[in-house]
């Protein structure tokens, strides 16, 4: 299972981060920390999404 969430969380993460930086930028926060934290918050909340995902995928 840990090398299926591996796999997942370099898909999952990515997106994850990406999508929360367009936002920031759609609300006009154009600094460079705020990108920064989005890119963590979004790395950091892909870790349960993935983990979810490889264990439904593992149980099927």
């Amino acid at each position: 299972m840990t090398r299926l969430f591996g796999i997942i969380y370099a898909l999952v993460g990515p997106t994850v981060a990406g999508v929360l930086i367009i936002v920031a930028l759609t609300m006009n926060m154009y600094d460079m920390k705020t990108m920064i934290y989005a890119a963590i918050v979004g790395f950091v909340a892909a870790l349960p999404v993935a983990w979810v995902v490889a264990g439904k995928i593992n149980d099927a």
